[in-house]
């Protein structure tokens, strides 16, 4: 390859057998041997190299940018129709949402033909030698199409064999404000994300590639033109894997008995509907059958508007929580709540509310409710009498006690006495071998919030509690949706919608993961009819049997 411009290029030239062949090759200026060697020397010392025709950074991981990388116009614009010709499939899961081609390396198009003939061909050569790597002559190549509130979040494309990632863009003119940006994060002493450091505004015939390795983390941030895609080329070249530090684990979140709070907690924040006897027996039908239930208005309205009022005020000292390859969303500093706040925490960390959920699902959250081999006991004949039955305090009985509102919290009440006074050894060990936890946490959800489902993700049996607060005219199509997945798979299982003062409970198990669905600039239109809002928050609590 001499990489001397033709003295009239353009779009195609005649092949042996009279076909029309498109021709393309690559700046002049970047396989100028003397620039080349130069390029070469940077990338061993890991120095930033800066020339009009190519620019080399290793902040925050190394990655290299062409501005003008193919020579002929018109060769780009045939490429650019032949690539909008293509068909498209939609890509959804937790980390993306985008449009991208089947795998390019069959293609016959000749302007695609001819670019996949430079980048694995030519440009892989050139791109060996300066960079010293053994690149194999896999191809690797497909065109993503990005639309508006697409994106793709936080990742570092690590996977068996991929050495050197590229970018070729096809875009129109592209201003910043267009999202859409290549955005670079730096990395902690765990080789974990911490902020985007840098951000690559797409530009007609650039091409940016970097090195893929532990701290690599990139993502594409969301699309917000209405009228102009992303298009692009992106791939990866392979070669010999490097060798990936050990595999960081976060610290726990620690897990918590219950607090010792009888069942006034529940006559003081809970819709009366939900302490009645009779409907939690149906709650708990529904619940069984479908592992799932949505239980509207939870709290008592004057309750619920004093803990919106007390959101609202701002009072309240959020962080924000990550990495973000993992997740991305903010969490209030539970020992500095308002009153309000924390007496509704306390709620969902009390005794009372354990034993409730346990009469609304079926689990054991408590030491009065029974397993399921006592339940089994009970189907085969071995009942106690109602009256046993209404002392033992338990929503599985069929007789409603005098005063079949106050059926959960009499249990309360009861248990609280039974917790003060000494258990017999036997209950006693049966009580340490297996206490009911949970953990729990105020979040703040805005534009821009996710969360994702990662290697180390946790799958474990747990009921997922949630209460939406302030997301009044909140719609799908904004993102904030809890989705449930079977592990290896992308089909949603069951997706969660915020409804304001609506306790979401769901009980999954070893074989499903969760996320919260990423929160796209259209959520912005809630502020048209709530111009004091910005996304909502939700009461987030996991219970362990």
């Amino acid at each position: 390859m001499n990489g001397k411009r033709p003295a009239e290029p353009g779009p195609a030239r005649v092949g042996k057998k009279g076909k029309k062949e498109a021709i393309a090759e690559f700046s002049d200026a970047v396989t100028e041997e003397a620039l080349k060697k130069q390029v070469a020397e940077a990338w061993s010392r890991r120095t930033p190299f800066r020339h009009e025709a190519i620019v080399m950074d290793m902040d925050p991981f190394l990655h290299c940018v062409i501005p003008d990388f193919i020579q002929s116009q018109d060769f780009l614009e045939g490429l650019q129709k032949e690539l909008l010709n293509l068909d498209f499939h939609e890509k959804y899961n937790d980390l993306y949402k985008f449009q991208q081609s089947d795998d390019l390396k069959k293609r016959k198009e000749p302007h695609i033909s001819a670019v996949r003939k430079l980048l694995f061909e030519d440009f892989r050569a050139w791109l060996s030698d300066i960079s010293n790597i053994d690149l194999e002559s896999t191809i690797d190549m497909s065109c993503a199409k990005y639309e508006f509130t697409d994106a793709l979040l936080c990742h570092d494309d690590e996977l068996e064999g991929r050495r050197i990632a590229f970018i070729l863009y096809l875009v129109p003119s592209w201003d910043k404000n267009f999202g859409g940006s290549l955005d670079l994060y730096s990395t902690d002493e765990h080789f974990q994300p911490k902020q985007i450091v840098k951000s690559l505004i797409p530009s007609w015939n650039k091409l940016v590639f970097f090195e893929v390795s532990p701290v690599s983390f990139h993502q594409v941030s969301e699309v917000l033109s209405e009228e102009n895609p992303r298009l692009s080329i992106s791939g990866w070249f392979h070669g010999p894997s490097l060798t990936r530090p050990p595999t960081y684990f976060e610290p726990p979140i620690p897990r918590n008995p219950h607090i010792p709070q009888d069942h006034e907690v529940l006559y003081e924040w809970i819709n009366p509907t939900y302490l009645d006897m009779e409907y939690q027996l149906q709650i708990q039908e529904e619940f069984e059958e479908r592992s799932e239930i949505l239980l509207k208005e939870f709290l008592k309205p004057e309750k619920f508007a004093k803990v919106c009022e007390a959101l609202e005020k701002g009072d309240v000292e959020w962080s924000t929580r990550g990495p973000p390859n993992k997740r991305f969303y903010e969490k209030a500093e539970e020992s500095k709540l308002p009153d309000v706040l924390k007496g509704c925490m306390d709620l969902f960390h009390s005794e009372a509310l354990f034993l409730l959920l346990s009469n609304f699902t079926g689990l054991k959250l408590h030491f009065l409710a029974p397993s399921e081999e006592e339940i089994e006991d009970k189907n085969k004949g071995e009942v106690a009498s109602a009256a046993d039955s209404t002392e033992e305090g338990t929503s599985h009985s069929s007789q409603e006690p005098e005063n079949s509102q106050a059926a959960a919290s009499s249990n309360c009440q009861q248990s609280s006495e039974q917790t003060d006074s000494t258990q017999t050894e036997e209950d006693g060990a049966k009580k340490e071998s297996s206490v009911p936890t949970c953990q729990g946490e105020l979040r703040r959800w805005k534009t821009g919030h996710y969360t994702l489902i990662h290697d180390n993700s946790k799958t474990e049996f747990a009921l997922d509690a949630v209460l939406y607060c302030g997301c009044e005219g909140w719609e799908p199509e904004f993102g904030g949706f809890t989705s449930y997945i079977a592990k290896g798979e992308d089909e949603e299982l069951l997706t969660v919608s915020p409804e304001n003062n609506s306790l979401a409970l769901v009980y999954r198990d070893r074989e499903t993961l969760k996320f919260v669905k990423h929160i796209n600039h259209r959520s912005l239109e809630q502020k048209k009819t709530f111009p004091n809002r910005t996304g909502f928050w939700d009461f987030s609590f996991v219970y362990y049997e």
